[in-house]
Formats: structure tokens, C-alpha cells, sequence
């Protein structure tokens, strides 16, 4: 008789153990064994590691890229969001579909389609090549592919949070004489300001972590065309297991940098709506 209030008390309990094991043991403790893994032989080993040039050249590639398809994603994310939640026109539904075509599609598939168009034997391949111009195998492919798998980030965090925002404050600065610019410089950026920099802060985080679009269209041309997720994987396929951790540290701390950020502006946010 006392069996069901009994399993109301314990279940509670049960349920938050078995969460905190699980992220222990599928989360925190692969994160510390990168850590362990890459300090294993010392600082030394580990430092000299990140200072090899192949390594050098994977964290160069690995920001110009993300310092590239970032500002293009962030620009185009507002101004599909502005467009679609502000305003009612033509295509406007095709448009939201094909704002969420790079999340349906594997990786693998995008970086396959850069190759069908712009590889020695695709449709543009003849061409650039008569102008001299390289894309597949060169930094250009891959901050293209970068760009594409990280293309809804930002506009896909800004829609829902204009469309429930409603055009009123637009309406009524553009009623009392405001331009559009002055519009959305001193109404609508304000109000999206923390929306906007979650979709920045996870736009980045995918663009440096991205693998399976770079990985076909780079070439895995060590000190070239590397980026530091391919980098880690060429290392550990060669047995240098203490370097591929040390690089793989990296990614794993910007990892964490990244959460902090998205929890202090889901706290900002949630202090914001209370």
C-alpha cells in the first residue's frame, strides 16, 4: 500500500543519479582523458607539440576560416531573420526551407557537391583552372564547405526570437521619422542582442570544430590545407598520440570556453525576461 508514494520519493533521486553517471561517463570522462592523454609525457612534450609548424599552420587555417564564414553567416543571419520575421513577401516559406538545407544534409554530402562544382572534373573545374584559380584542395574549399554547414546558425537563433518580438517598435520608429537603419541600430538590434551572440558563439564553435565537409574538399595536405580537426586525425593515424591529444586539448578548451559563454548569456537572457 505504501509502495507508490515510496517510488514517488525515491524516483526523483534515482533519475538524477543516473543522469549525473551518464554525463560522467559519456561527457566528463572522455574530456579528461584528452587532458590526461596529452600530458601524459609532461608540459614539455606537450608545449613542443603545439609549437610543431604543421600544428602552427592547422591553428592559422583553422581561424582565418572561422574569422571568415563567422562575419559572412553572422550578416546573412540578420538580415534572413529581419526579412522573414519583419516582413511578408514572395518566397518567403522557400526561403525558411532552404535557410535549414544545411542542417538536413550530411556534411560529407556538402563537401561532395563543392567537389562535383569546382574539382578538376567538375562543372567549374575546367574553368578555374584556365584562370588559374584553385578551390578544391586549397583554403578557399574549405571556407566555402565552413560556411555552408554553419549557414542557419545565426538566423535560425534570431527568427523565433523577431517573429515573437512583432513589427510594433519597427512600426512606430518608422512613424515617427526614423530610417531603416536608425530602425534596427536603436530598436531591433537592442532587443536581439543576446540572440545574436548565442548564434555567433555556436556558429563559431561549429565552424572550428567542423570535420566532414572539410575533410572532402581539403585534400588533408599537411601544413597547406589542414585544419586542426584534420590535424588531430592525421597525427593519431601516425601513432603520435601524445601530439594528436595536446591539439586535440585545444579544440576541448575552446569547447569549454564556448559553454561558459552560452551559459552566461542563457543567465543574461533569463534574468532579462523575469
Amino acid at each position: 500500500m505504501n509502495a507508490a508514494p515510496l517510488l514517488r520519493r525515491v524516483w526523483p533521486a534515482v533519475m538524477v543519479t543516473l543522469t549525473l553517471v551518464l554525463v560522467g561517463l559519456l561527457l566528463l570522462l572522455p574530456l579528461l582523458l584528452v587532458f590526461i592523454t596529452a600530458l601524459r609525457s609532461g608540459l614539455g612534450p606537450y608545449l613542443q607539440a603545439l609549437q610543431l609548424p604543421d600544428t602552427q599552420a592547422a591553428v592559422r587555417l583553422s581561424l582565418l576560416t572561422v574569422l571568415i564564414a563567422v562575419p559572412l553567416n553572422t550578416v546573412f543571419g540578420v538580415s534572413a531573420a529581419w526579412a522573414t520575421a519583419k516582413f511578408d513577401f514572395p518566397g518567403r516559406s522557400l526561403l525558411l526551407t532552404l535557410i535549414d538545407l544545411p542542417l538536413a544534409i550530411s556534411p560529407v554530402i556538402s563537401g561532395l557537391v563543392y567537389v562535383l562544382l569546382f574539382g578538376r572534373q567538375g562543372w567549374l573545374g575546367p574553368w578555374l583552372e584556365a584562370n588559374d584559380l584553385k578551390i578544391i584542395f586549397a583554403p578557399a574549399g574549405i571556407i566555402l564547405a565552413t560556411t555552408f554547414v554553419t549557414f542557419a546558425y545565426v538566423a535560425r537563433e534570431l527568427i523565433p526570437v523577431m517573429q515573437a518580438q512583432g513589427r510594433d517598435d519597427e512600426e512606430a520608429a518608422l512613424t515617427l521619422g526614423a530610417s531603416g537603419w536608425q530602425t534596427f541600430m536603436r530598436v531591433t538590434l537592442p532587443n536581439i542582442r543576446w540572440a545574436l551572440l548565442y548564434g555567433v558563439i555556436m556558429c563559431n564553435a561549429r565552424a572550428l570544430g567542423e570535420f566532414g565537409a572539410v575533410s572532402v574538399v581539403s585534400g588533408k595536405i599537411r601544413g597547406l590545407t589542414n585544419t586542426l580537426p584534420l590535424h588531430v586525425e592525421i597525427l593519431y593515424n601516425e601513432y603520435q598520440t601524445v601530439a594528436a591529444f595536446a591539439v586535440a586539448s585545444l579544440l576541448a578548451l575552446f569547447a569549454l570556453l564556448t559553454l561558459a559563454l552560452k551559459a552566461l548569456i542563457e543567465a543574461r537572457t533569463g534574468r532579462a525576461h523575469t
